[in-house]
């Protein structure tokens, strides 16, 4: 038996991703194998695509995906029988998920409520982490204001939902056009800008915490939209890296006593990152939190979804999904 699954051939645009088949999968010792019905497609796999992070030995033939939901099919040795059947989230790493199976750790998993569709599941779980764990990082207070540069993508989107939920004195957002300030609006977000930053008359000069899923080269410039003892965590780079001596606009405005820090939630340990996703799901259950899916579309259309991320066409997230599930 074989299964379908989407694979870089060649690193660039989304042009190099393929259709392959590989034999089905069998879970070793504390892995379980997941019949995958959603797919999170993030901003990380087109970060990997692109070649970005060649440093970290991605060859081709990688396949994408690091979120997936789905029911477990079978386990390996040391898992509890009780798994198969169940619906379950589960976090596969940098790769593996685009899958019509895939295989994740066992202690990865987390129930899905029955309430919770799968693609509000991988849409929540991921990206609603990165957004409280990257707001924790910060050292986010209510009553704090709260800038998300890049706010139209599934971390940003969770981000002016949880920060507006914290307390957050204000909570601006940078999009690209007015009808998706709209939308973010009505997650919670206060003042709407442009990607450079400008817009709404009324809305605040300056900021205490700036969450930025998008860095590149305008990414100095919003260390002038920090308040003094303001905090920018970097959350992504989906634009690139910043340029090599971005850290000068923060010397250069030294008495501010501004801070920056990166944040990888590679640095939450299991349990933590496993407890706050329970709860997450739980919040989406009693309709707390919103799951924003931009499209569903099948496992074999992955090239067409990543093109739409190139264009900035996404709203919230992309989910494939297998055919015939």
């Amino acid at each position: 038996m074989t299964l379908k699954a989407i694979a870089i051939q060649t690193f660039g645009n989304p042009e190099g991703l393929a259709i392959i088949e590989l034999p089905d999968p069998k879970p070793a010792g504390g892995q379980v194998l997941i019949a995958t019905e959603a797919i999170g497609v993030g901003g990380v796999d087109a970060v990997i695509r692109r070649g970005t992070l060649a440093a970290y030995g991605f060859r081709p033939g990688h396949i994408l995906g690091g979120e997936i939901a789905g029911t477990v099919a079978d386990v390996g040795d040391g898992v509890a029988r009780s798994w198969l059947g169940r619906r379950v989230w589960a976090f596969t790493g940098l790769g593996g998920g685009y899958a019509e199976q895939a295989i994740a750790p066992a202690a990865a998993l987390i129930p899905i409520p029955a309430s919770v569709p799968a693609a509000d599941a991988v849409t929540l779980g991921s990206s609603g982490m990165v957004a409280h764990f990257s707001l924790r990082h910060a050292r986010f207070a209510p009553g704090e204001s709260v800038l998300v540069r890049g706010a139209a993508g599934g971390i940003g989107v969770m981000t002016v939902q949880l920060a507006a939920r914290g307390g957050a004195g204000a909570v601006a957002v940078t999009t690209s056009s007015a009808e998706r300030g709209d939308r973010l609006r009505a997650l919670g977000a206060t003042h709407v800008l442009d990607r450079a930053g400008n817009g709404d008359r009324d809305a605040p000069a300056r900021y205490d915490i700036v969450i930025d899923v998008v860095a590149g080269p305008d990414m100095p410039s919003f260390f002038g939209r920090l308040n003094p003892n303001g905090r920018m965590v970097a959350v992504g780079v989906v634009a690139g890296y910043p340029p090599a001596g971005f850290a000068m606009e923060m010397f250069t405005a030294f008495r501010k006593s501004m801070s920056f820090a990166t944040f990888s939630a590679d640095t939450v340990p299991e349990p933590g990152r496993r407890a706050f996703i329970a709860e997450l799901f739980t919040a989406a259950d009693r309709g707390e939190v919103h799951p924003v899916v931009h499209e569903l579309m099948p496992l074999d259309q992955a090239e067409a979804a990543h093109h739409m991320m190139e264009r900035g066409d996404v709203f919230g997230r992309i989910v494939l999904t297998p055919s015939g599930r």
